[in-house]
């Protein structure tokens, strides 16, 4: 071990992940220094906390409550931010990339949001940035796309991005509970936080999807300019009526480009999926990445995607690409406008219109029960030419409206049609008289594989 070099690292952060990575590094060690050919040395490590107790033993002298010591420390080569948000976490990124440092990082929301600061701090130095915990845990779907994809362009990426929200539909689908029910006991065994907002509405997920486009095709997509939806509104009804027509409730992430428009769009939402798709049948806190290539096809990938371990796992991952990096043996995963093929070539791609982005929709409405309805409710579709599929009714024995005698529940499916269109639509049942109560919609997925 003597004559091999040795590579310092630096940590900010130690909660969940951060004390995964520690206990993982100091677990596996001799191995990872057989395989990387380097002696790993973690130099210091920034907390809130020092004197906080932790369920990983850490030498105190390492521990400092300043992330700038860690970042500014010239003996350092490799720091893995790990305390999250996009205030201090982006303070401390860039810092270290102008120090030319490599930066390792599980943070999506400091990418998706403030992505373009931080490649143009990474380009003006000789720093760089590793991010594979930031997309999908443990599924190390940015090697796959940066490295063993590398040959394709992706018309189309599918995936299941946030374990919360698939952990919840799962088991409102397995035993007919409502959502909020289940996110109770969701939070009770920590699979949702005590603000869960950042998963069950989307925003978790929409990080993810921003980083994926930017790997995928060289742009950053604003948040703003993302379809964004969560599962709050998700009933047990839905999921029964979905699973009458051969379909799960998922929440989807789409990143689809057209070639001919040269347009790209990004989205997070429920969706119906055929049951007979594998991301239809990938359940509990499981995420999964469908990848569709112009030269390979599909690909499919699918694993824990969060979690301690899995996401240590991922950030070990990234470490072993750094020092391969501080070796001279850099690896395509790191984002690097120097030499990154996709920023001088896929930047024109113009963000797609909702008049643009077609799909086919569920539609549920509470009504008054009374002749003449349904075909009001056509009428209205009619005239933004929305074609109905399918349409189901039943008694609604809880109309939201106490003063209606009888009410009744429409389900109707689209063809497709587009965003725009439906959403035209959407605003007029819920001006319409005889609709009780705001209309709710999902997409039907509907996928090239």
């Amino acid at each position: 071990m003597a004559n091999k070099p040795t590579v310092n690292l630096g940590i900010l952060g130690l909660g969940v992940v951060g004390q995964g990575v520690l206990k993982h590094l100091n677990r596996n060690r001799k191995i990872l220094e057989s395989r990387l050919g380097v002696r790993l040395k973690v130099s210091k490590i920034a907390v809130r906390n020092k004197r906080l107790k932790r369920n990983v033993k850490v030498n105190p002298k390492l521990l400092t409550e300043d992330g700038f010591e860690v970042v500014n420390d010239p003996s350092i080569q490799v720091v893995c931010e790990l305390i999250g948000g996009t205030t201090l976490a982006k303070q401390l990124t860039l810092q270290a990339l102008k120090n030319g440092k490599i930066v390792v990082t599980a943070n999506k929301a400091l990418l998706c949001e403030h992505g373009n600061q931080v490649i143009r701090a990474a380009k003006r130095s000789e720093g760089h940035i590793f991010f594979e915990a930031s997309v999908a845990g443990g599924i190390p779907i940015i090697k796959s796309i940066r490295e063993g994809l590398v040959a394709n362009r992706f018309p189309g990426i599918h995936g299941i991005l946030n374990g919360t929200c698939n952990y919840i539909l799962t088991r409102m689908q397995a035993e007919g509970k409502p959502f909020g029910e289940i996110l109770s006991e969701a939070k009770a065994l920590g699979y949702a936080e005590a603000d869960e907002s950042l998963d069950v509405d989307g925003i978790d997920a929409a990080h993810k999807a921003g980083i994926l486009a930017y790997l995928a095709h060289g742009k950053w997509i604003p948040m703003n300019k993302m379809l964004i939806e969560g599962i709050r509104e998700i009933t047990t009804s839905d999921i029964l009526a979905a699973d009458a027509m051969g379909y799960r409730i998922k929440h989807l992430a789409s990143v689809v480009s057209d070639a001919k428009k040269n347009t790209l769009f990004v989205g997070v939402y429920p969706a119906l999926i055929p049951k007979s798709h594998i991301l239809g049948r990938v359940d509990d806190v499981y995420n999964a990445v469908c990848v569709s290539g112009d030269v390979v096809g599909s690909t499919i990938h699918i694993g824990r995607g969060a979690g301690q371990d899995a996401t240590a796992s991922a950030v070990i991952s990234d470490i072993a690409d750094a020092v391969f990096t501080t070796q001279g043996a850099g690896l395509m995963n790191l984002i690097d406008e120097k030499n990154d093929p996709l920023t001088s070539t896929l930047e024109e791609l113009q963000i797609a219109s909702m008049e643009e982005v077609k799909s086919s929709f569920y539609l549920r409405l509470s009504v008054i029960d009374q002749p003449g309805v349904l075909s009001k409710v056509t009428a209205l579709m009619a005239k933004e030419k929305i074609s109905i599929a399918r349409v189901v009714q039943q008694l609604d024995s809880k109309p939201s409206n106490k003063k209606v005698k009888a009410a009744a529940v429409l389900t109707l499916t689209t063809h497709q049609c587009s965003e725009s269109a439906i959403e035209r639509a959407v605003r007029s049942l819920k001006r319409s008289s005889p609709v009780l109560s705001k209309p709710f919609l999902l997409r039907i997925a509907h996928f090239n594989d």
